[in-house]
């Protein structure tokens, strides 16, 4: 009866495709699948990126170049670019790979700025701005004796 079923599992030469050979080839189609389809989404956003260019607008370029683009030249694929003014810079039009977005500044919430920094310092430590010199030293000296 055993001799019969490991008579079965043995391979047979010139037997069929067994099923690891099915699986490598499936993963083989599905990584190459998964590889095309990713450049093609890469290259879908680069020319909507592109298109999107036009003087005037904020970039940044692949190397970390800030700067506001003045002219294009789609023929020759150039940008030319306004670092500071006064500053221009030609780069290739791949290498301008962001658009910046301006900052917006919150305006609802004016910034407090203390007359004296003995308020800041108040605040810090926790303590009173009231408190007496007497009572400043009474707390040092508690603090010290805690400490040791």
């Amino acid at each position: 009866m055993f001799g019969h079923i490991t008579a079965q599992t043995t391979t047979q030469p010139g037997g069929g495709i067994d099923f690891m050979t099915i699986l490598l080839f499936v993963m083989l189609g599905i990584f190459i699948f998964m590889m095309f389809r990713r450049n093609k989404k890469t290259k879908d956003q680069q020319v909507t990126l592109q298109s999107q260019f036009a003087p005037g607008v904020e970039v940044m370029t692949s190397f970390g170049l800030f700067g506001r683009i003045v002219s294009m030249d789609d023929d020759e694929n150039k940008v030319v670019l306004e670092l500071s003014p006064g500053n221009l810079a030609t780069v290739h039009r791949q290498a301008v790979t962001k658009i910046v977005e301006p900052a917006v500044a919150a305006e609802d919430e004016p910034t407090v700025v203390p007359d004296d920094a003995s308020s800041l310092a108040a605040e810090e430590t926790g303590t009173p701005s009231s408190e007496t010199p007497d009572e400043t030293l009474k707390r040092l000296n508690d603090e010290g004796k805690k400490d040791s």
